[in-house]
């Protein structure tokens, strides 16, 4: 079995927090020239960011953190219980958004200086959009549940901009005052939902699911090269916990072979799935092809092989 320990990808964490802290300033004055609780419901949102990125930041860290006597399989699930809150806190920003909009919707307000405060907040969700990026290419590429949470976060952020402005506009041009919280609520609504799907994201992960398909094919084709009449190999299991790649399997081989040539066997299968991807630990058993019990160790949650 060989260990891997994860990047610490802890700096992207401390990005998103720079980025949050200079966006929730300049949506918070944007609010104040506009007085638009649509721009308000958008900063309050902002606030939700800072705080997953301070989240983020210590499950990162957790994360990268090699096994201990504690904890022998790592600390990878770290990055779930980051989803998790994350999403929570999507949830109640929303509702936040919501309550401040139910307000407004029976006391609409004249807007002020839409101009500039459009401009303020069309420049704040560049830097959410350009910081959403990043963090989703590298999320995605080092499979950092931490990350992609807090990049899907700032995208929903660019919705919410997207339709406060869209909101601000109509409402000047148009004297219609109760379109701004009505569009707020809408809003809401749309972020509630992004934060369920994390909540179920983050759950489905602390249930240790297996992997993706795609990447269970990859290890059933490098053992198809390894069956063979005298090489069987079942039980095939696989789990993900936050970046790090778990496999294991029992290898029957002929109860004649010595505890070298079939200790080779299993290193040579491991190494090629490793190869095939990267960063995975992997599980050989070793058993003996003629003894019924090797036969007799599989159950529906495994993975087939035939």
């Amino acid at each position: 079995m060989s260990e891997t320990t994860p990047a610490d990808l802890s700096k992207y964490g401390f990005l998103s927090l720079g980025v949050g802290i200079v966006v929730l300033a300049m949506k918070l004055v944007a609010w104040q020239v506009t007085g638009s609780v649509g721009l308000l419901s958008d900063a309050l949102e902002s606030l939700v960011n800072i705080a997953a990125a301070i989240v983020a930041i210590f499950a990162l860290r957790a994360a990268s953190r090699p096994p201990d006597q504690e904890h022998q399989f790592g600390h990878g699930k770290a990055e779930y219980f980051s989803g998790l809150v994350e999403g929570g806190m999507i949830c109640v920003a929303a509702t936040l958004i919501i309550i401040s909009a139910t307000e407004r919707l029976f006391d609409p307000q004249p807007l002020e200086e839409v101009g500039l405060g459009l401009a303020i907040a069309i420049v704040a969700s560049g830097l959410n959009a350009i910081t959403a990026v990043i963090l989703l290419r590298v999320g995605r590429r080092e499979n950092s549940l931490a990350l992609t949470a807090d990049a899907q976060h700032l995208f929903t952020d660019l919705w919410t901009t997207g339709g406060v402005v869209v909101g601000v506009i109509v409402v000047s041009l148009s004297g219609w005052n109760v379109l701004d919280p009505l569009i707020a609520i809408a809003v809401a609504i749309n972020i509630i939902i992004v934060g369920v799907k994390l909540l179920k994201t983050s759950t489905s992960g602390l249930m240790d699911r297996s992997l993706p398909r795609d990447q269970v094919e990859v290890v059933r084709n490098v053992v198809a090269n390894y069956q063979s009449d005298d090489v069987v190999v079942h039980g095939l299991q696989t789990r993900r916990a936050g970046r790090q790649a778990f496999v294991s399997m029992h290898v029957l081989v002929p109860g004649a072979w010595d505890v070298m040539a079939g200790h080779d066997l299993c290193h040579r299968l491991e190494e090629d799935i490793q190869s095939s991807l990267p960063g995975a630990e992997v599980m050989t058993h070793l058993e003996p092809l003629e003894d019924p019990r090797a036969w007799n160790d599989t159950h529906e949650g495994q993975h087939p092989l035939d």
